[in-house]
């Protein structure tokens, strides 16, 4: 299934959560200087215009990204980079534009390293082929990015960060990633993954977990925050991360972040910042 359009959803808390922690993951990354490739599974558009229609129709921006954007510069270390980054988009002004991950992966882009994205609906495809063009070593493929992630683990860079973030729009693609995910650790067991999920059936969560264990991936660890609690009505609660070879400075930064921003989210539900495979 195509139908499905980040340009709805940017922003959002879990939106939040995940670019906060892969900007904090890539920052430690990069303190080598050594090569580093990111490879985004699943890019989508690249920025998102949060006067669009598509981010007006839903507003979810407005219970994520904008409840925190005044507060960059009092941020805890988990979102203080990523925050920044926003200010950078938009000039230090008011919050017009969100950067998607492809963005911010191009930003965060040094010299010797490597942007490769994946995306396969046509509009956002478009959107982001135009985004990758206009800057040196972003590459665009309109391609399925499970996929293009088996075929290019390990690369020559010898180091990565791999974000795999799929729609979910199916049942069935919660054990897709965790088997992708299992499969590329074992040809390149070096490098960091965080794969994103939404938690909207508690037993699609647990059923993951067990996978990862079950592949006997090393060194996971966990990241969540719910808005509310577990339900049994349709929709997404909250969102999670799992982090795979995360660096040893993560686990602090989660649990002193993740309180400052359930509280400015204004979240009733837990957060969680754990180890689901121990080193």
């Amino acid at each position: 299934m195509l139908s499905y359009r980040h340009g709805f959803h940017a922003g959002n808390h879990a939106d939040v959560l995940k670019h906060a922690t892969f900007v904090f993951v890539a920052d430690y990354l990069q303190q080598k200087p050594s090569p580093l490739l990111f490879l985004d599974t699943h890019a989508g558009a690249g920025q998102y215009d949060l006067d669009a229609p598509e981010a007006r129709k839903t507003g979810e921006f407005q219970q994520g990204i904008s409840l925190i954007y005044g507060d960059r510069a009092e941020a805890p270390t988990l979102l203080r980079h990523f925050l920044g980054m926003v200010g950078d988009v938009n000039a230090g002004g008011p919050l017009d534009t969100y950067p998607g991950s492809p963005q911010l992966a191009a930003r965060l882009r040094r010299q010797q390293d490597r942007v490769l994205l994946h995306e396969l609906h046509s509009t956002d495809y478009g959107r982001l082929e135009s985004l990758a063009s206009a800057q040196e070593k972003v590459h665009a493929e309109k391609a399925d990015g499970l996929q293009g992630l088996i075929a290019r683990v390990p690369p020559p860079e010898k180091r990565g960060l791999i974000l795999i973030d799929p729609s979910y729009e199916m049942k069935t693609d919660y054990a897709i990633v965790t088997a992708a995910l299992a499969r590329a650790w074992k040809k390149f067991p070096t490098g960091v993954y965080i794969l994103w999920y939404p938690v909207i059936d508690r037993s699609r969560v647990h059923a993951m977990e067990v996978a990862l264990r079950a592949a006997r991936l090393r060194s996971v660890f966990r990241l969540e925050l719910c808005m509310t609690g577990d339900t049994a009505e349709r929709g997404m609660t909250g969102s999670g991360l799992f982090v795979v070879n995360p660096p040893y400075v993560l686990p602090d930064a989660a649990r002193e972040g993740l309180p400052w921003l359930a509280a400015r989210l204004g979240a009733e539900g837990p957060w969680t910042a754990d180890w689901l495979i121990p080193e």
